[in-house]
């Protein structure tokens, strides 16, 4: 079973498959740029946990504050972050509902914002280019116990190919991305927090 914690950490996290050369390091204004302009994405997604095992599934996006993890079985289970909250559905325990938890008090609040502002001051506590690839560590700057969100971009054209979320409990999780789809049209059925049924997936 997928531990809970790292589910909301991920909602998650973009590994590098392969990475093409890049020009230079990328700007703080041009990546907050990117993302802004990222409005709808998809993918499919291999999940490594901070304990090692691998999670399977697919990967919705909807800037701002919309995201939904429909992960493969045998787990099925399905992560949304949608009007402010983060909602696990356990398919074990329907009966139940769903687990929900403050949108903003995860990482993924950075990139879901509304407007994303990586030159905020103290948003940014890491920005490196190692001849391949600019990596960025943002933080609330508010709420740094919250854990950070590292990020890294290739350039020519910009595009984010790691995301990786290290959570308040020091654990780190990282998802390996397959081919994005960005300016998809996807429903906002997709990432309302209700009881889920096969219906609402698709």
């Amino acid at each position: 079973m997928i531990n809970r914690r790292t589910l909301i950490a991920s909602a998650a996290a973009f590994l590098i498959l392969s990475l093409p050369v890049s020009a230079e390091q990328i700007s703080l204004n041009d990546l907050s740029a990117y993302l802004n302009r990222m409005k709808t994405a998809q993918a499919d997604f291999t999940q490594i946990n901070d304990d090692g095992s691998i999670s399977t599934g697919k990967l919705m996006l909807k800037r701002p504050g919309r995201m939904r993890f429909e992960y493969a079985g045998p787990d099925n289970t399905l992560v949304l972050a949608s009007s402010g909250a983060v909602a696990i559905y356990d398919p074990k325990t329907p009966e139940y509902g769903p687990e929900t938890y403050p949108l903003n008090k995860t990482p993924l609040s950075i990139i879901l914002a509304e407007r994303v502002d990586l030159a905020r001051a103290d948003m940014v506590v890491g920005h490196s280019y190692d001849g391949t690839a600019t990596t960025v560590t943002a933080q609330d700057p508010e709420h740094p116990e919250y854990g950070n969100l590292q990020l890294v971009f290739t350039d020519n054209p910009v595009q984010l190919r790691q995301w990786v979320v290290n959570d308040d409990s020091g654990g780190s999780t990282t998802v390996v991305l397959g081919q994005m789809e960005t300016g998809v049209a996807l429903n906002n059925r997709l990432f309302t927090i209700t009881r889920p049924s096969n219906a609402d997936n698709r």
